[in-house]
C-alpha cells in the first residue's frame, strides 16, 4: 500500500510503502537483525512497553542525535522499557556506531535485509529505501499505544511526548 503526502524529504514529497498501522491496532510482527546477525522480532520484547525509534541512517545528524537522546531516555526508565532503534543501516554499521558513540540502554535493529519492519508498519521510503523518521510505543500485550511520524524526515521527532507515552504504560 503506497501512501504519497506523508512525508517530505527537504521539502520534497515522498512515498512510504507498507501496511499503515494506527494507535489501538494490534503491533505487526517483524524480524530485523540485531548487530550480530542475529534475527530478532517483536516476540524477542514480549512482556516489555517498546519504544521504537525510527531512523533513516544513523550516519546523519539527526538521526545520530535521536539514537543519542533515546539511549540517555533509556537509562532512566524502568527495566520494563525495551528501547530500540530500527534502521536500513547494515548491523555492522549499527555496532560501530554504537561502539563509538557509547550506546549501552537503547538497541539498534536492521531492517536492511527484507524491510519486514518497513513494511509491516509503513515506513519504507519507496524513493530511497530507507525508513522514515517515526517513533511508536507499543505497550506489555504488543497494542500500538502512541505514533509520531516525523513529516519533515530532516527534522527531529518529539521526544518528550514519546517518553511519556512510554512512562505512562509501565
Amino acid at each position: 500500500m503506497e501512501r504519497k503526502g506523508v512525508i517530505t524529504f527537504q521539502g520534497n514529497g515522498l512515498t512510504l510503502d507498507g501496511a499503515e498501522v494506527k494507535a489501538g491496532d494490534k503491533a505487526p510482527d517483524f524480524t530485523a537483525l540485531d548487530n550480530g546477525l542475529n534475527p530478532v522480532g517483536l516476540k524477542d520484547y514480549a512482556g516489555k512497553v517498546k519504544v521504537i525509534s525510527v531512523t533513516p541512517s544513523l550516519d546523519t545528524p539527526v538521526c545520530d542525535m535521536q539514537l543519542r537522546r533515546f539511549n540517555e531516555e533509556a537509562a532512566k526508565l524502568s527495566k520494563d522499557v525495551a528501547v530500540l532503534n530500527m534502521s536500513m543501516d547494515l548491523p555492522f554499521a549499527n555496532a560501530r556506531f554504537c561502539a563509538n558513540a557509547g550506546i549501552q540502554n537503547a538497541v539498534t535493529l536492521s531492517d536492511h535485509r527484507d524491510a519486514s519492519f518497513g513494511m509491516a508498519y509503513g515506513m519504507c521510503i519507496k524513493e530511497l529505501r530507507l525508513l522514515t523518521r517515526a517513533i511508536f510505543v507499543i505497550d506489555k500485550a504488543d497494542v500500538i499505544k502512541y505514533i509520531e511520524v516525523v513529516p519533515e524526515i530532516t527534522n527531529h521527532p518529539d521526544y518528550d511526548k514519546a517518553i511519556a507515552a512510554a512512562k505512562q504504560l509501565v
